[in-house]
C-alpha cells in the first residue's frame, strides 16, 4: 500500500477491511527518511505541557507527507493527552498549516472547539524555532489506592449507577440502580439520583471521610466539561447545574475530600488493583471506544484518553465519524460501530430500523450460531487493534492492556483477541503487551469500589 509516496508492506491485513492502512506502520516507514527535528508541544490545564519530539523531511518533495504526518500526530496527541494550546517547534510552514486546519473554519474545527470548551480557553496554535521548544511539565496525579477510613465510591453509568460503602478497604455495602441519564433533560434528575446514592452508602457507615467518583466524560478539577450522561441537558442548564454537579452533591454529605475521575481511568485503576501491576491501558469497546491509563507508578495521568477520536487508519477512504467529521478514527474500529460497519461484508443484513446495540446483538447471535463469516468481523477488528497497539504504545508505553465492553464478549471477543495477538507476534515481535479480560464481578461493581479509593484523606 502506498500513500503520499510512502510504501507500507504488511504480513497481516483485515480480511473484511483490506484497505486498512495502519497509521503506525505508515509513520514508521515515513520516519525512516525523516531527518529534520520537529517537536509538538501541547498545553492543558494548570500549565501542564506535553512535548513530543519527532522528525520530518522538510523538503518540497515530501511536503504533503510532512503536513499529513504532523497533522495526524497533533490530532492524536490532542485526544490522548488533551490541551488548548499547540506549539509547533521547528517549521513555520507546518505551523501555519496546523493553525489553518484547527481554526474555527478549518477541517479540524470540531477538535479546536471541543478542546476550547473542555479547558475553557481559546484554542491556539503557535510556532517557535526548534531550539525554543517548551520544557515538559507533565506530572501524573497520585490518586487512588487509598483504603483508610469510611469511603463512598460512586460509578455513574449510562444505564445504571453503582455505589459502594467501603470501611478500611472492606466493602460493607454495594448496590446497582437502573436510571436513564442520557434521555433526561432535567439536571435535577441527575443531581437527585447522585445524592440518593451517596446518602444510601452513607447510611451504611458511622461517618463519611471521602467520596470518590467514576463518571463517563471529561472532567477537569472535579468539574464536568463534556459527558454523554447529560446529553439532553440544555447548554444553559449544563453551565448552571451540571459543571459542578458532583461538587454540589458532595456538599449534601458534608465537607469531605471528593475526587472525580473519568470512568476509563478508574477502570484501568481497578484493573491494576486486580492484576497487582501498574502500567495498564484500559480500553472499553461498547457504544464508543473509551480508554483510561494508569502509569508505571500506579498514578492516573490526568490526560484525556479519548481515543475514540484519535486517528489510527491512514487510508484516505476510511469511514467518516459523523460527530467529528474526520476519517480513520478509533471509534469506527473499536466499538459496536466497527462491528456494524463490517457486517454487510460478512453477508449479514441488518435491519436499518434497529438501534446500534440491537444490530450488535444480531451479529453476536450469528457468531454464537457458528457463522464463520460473522467471526471474520471480529478477526478483522482484532487485526486492526494489533496494528494500532504499537501506536498507542508510543504515547502510553503500557505493559498491560485491559479489554472491556460488549464487543469483547463471547466467542467474537475470543476471535478478536486471538487475531490481535497474532498481529503483534508476527508484525511487532519486540513489543510485549499482556492482554487481559476482567472477570464479571470486576466489570460490575469493581468500578465503584476502585472509585472509593480515589481521594486522599488529609
Amino acid at each position: 500500500m502506498n500513500y503520499l509516496g510512502i510504501e507500507v508492506k504488511l504480513k497481516n491485513t483485515p480480511l473484511l477491511d483490506s484497505d486498512f492502512l495502519p497509521l503506525y506502520a505508515w509513520e514508521q516507514e515515513y520516519l525512516k527518511g525523516a531527518k529534520e527535528p520537529l517537536a509538538i508541544a501541547i498545553e492543558r490545564n494548570d500549565g501542564k505541557i506535553s512535548v513530543f519530539d519527532t522528525f520530518i523531511y522538510g523538503d518540497a518533495g515530501h511536503r504533503e507527507a510532512d503536513l499529513y504526518y504532523v497533522e495526524r500526530k497533533t490530532k492524536f496527541l490532542l485526544w490522548a493527552k488533551g490541551g488548548f494550546s499547540v506549539t509547533i517547534c521547528g517549521n513555520e510552514e507546518i505551523a501555519k498549516h496546523i493553525k489553518t486546519q484547527y481554526s474555527l473554519n478549518g477541517s479540524r474545527a470540531f477538535d479546536a472547539k471541543t478542546m476550547s470548551n473542555v479547558y475553557e480557553s481559546e484554542f491556539a496554535v503557535h510556532s517557535v524555532p526548534y531550539s525554543e521548544k517548551p520544557c515538559e511539565k507533565d506530572a501524573a496525579m497520585p490518586i487512588g489506592g487509598h483504603t483508610d477510613g469510611c469511603r463512598i465510591g460512586f460509578d455513574a453509568g449510562g444505564s445504571d449507577r453503582k455505589v459502594s460503602a467501603v470501611i478500611d478497604g472492606k466493602v460493607v455495602y454495594s448496590e446497582e440502580v437502573v436510571w436513564f441519564p442520557k434521555t433526561n433533560s432535567d439536571p435535577d434528575y441527575h443531581f437527585n439520583g447522585i445524592v440518593e446514592a451517596f446518602k444510601t452508602a452513607a447510611s451504611k457507615m458511622p461517618r463519611v471521610d471521602a467520596i470518590g467518583i467514576s463518571s463517563a466524560g471529561i472532567y477537569v478539577d472535579n468539574r464536568t466539561m463534556l459527558a454523554s450522561l447529560f446529553l439532553k441537558v440544555s447548554p444553559e442548564d449544563f453551565e448552571k447545574k451540571v459543571k459542578d454537579i458532583y461538587l454540589r452533591a458532595g456538599k449534601e454529605i458534608g465537607n469531605v475530600p471528593l475526587l472525580v475521575a473519568n470512568d476509563g481511568d478508574v477502570t484501568a485503576l481497578a484493573g491494576a488493583m486486580e492484576l497487582g501491576e501498574n502500567s495498564v491501558l484500559g480500553i472499553a469497546m461498547g457504544t464508543s471506544e473509551a480508554a483510561g491509563f494508569v502509569d508505571e507508578k500506579g498514578y492516573v495521568t490526568g490526560w484525556l484518553n479519548e481515543l475514540a477520536f484519535a486517528p489510527i487508519d491512514a487510508n484516505p477512504c476510511a469511514m467518516e465519524d459523523e460527530w467529528s467529521g474526520d476519517i480513520g478514527c478509533g471509534v469506527k474500529y473499536f466499538s459496536q460501530d466497527g462491528v456494524i460497519k463490517l457486517a454487510p461484508k460478512a453477508g449479514i443484513k441488518l435491519d436499518p430500523s434497529l438501534s446500534p446495540a440491537e444490530k450488535l446483538k444480531v451479529v453476536q447471535k450469528e457468531v454464537e450460531a457458528g457463522n464463520a463469516q460473522a467471526l471474520d468481523i471480529y478477526r478483522s477488528l482484532g487485526c486492526c487493534l494489533g496494528h494500532t497497539l504499537p501506536l498507542y504504545h508510543t504515547i502510553y508505553g503500557m505493559k498491560h492492556l485491559l479489554l472491556l465492553g460488549r464487543v469483547t464478549s463471547g466467542k467474537g471477543g475470543e476471535a478478536f483477541i486471538e487475531a490481535c495477538k497474532k498481529v503483534l507476534s508476527e508484525e511487532y515481535p519486540s513489543l510485549s503487551i499482556n492482554i487481559v479480560l476482567p472477570d464479571e464481578n470486576s466489570r460490575r461493581v469493581g468500578q465503584s469500589v476502585a472509585a472509593a479509593g480515589l481521594p486522599e484523606i488529609k
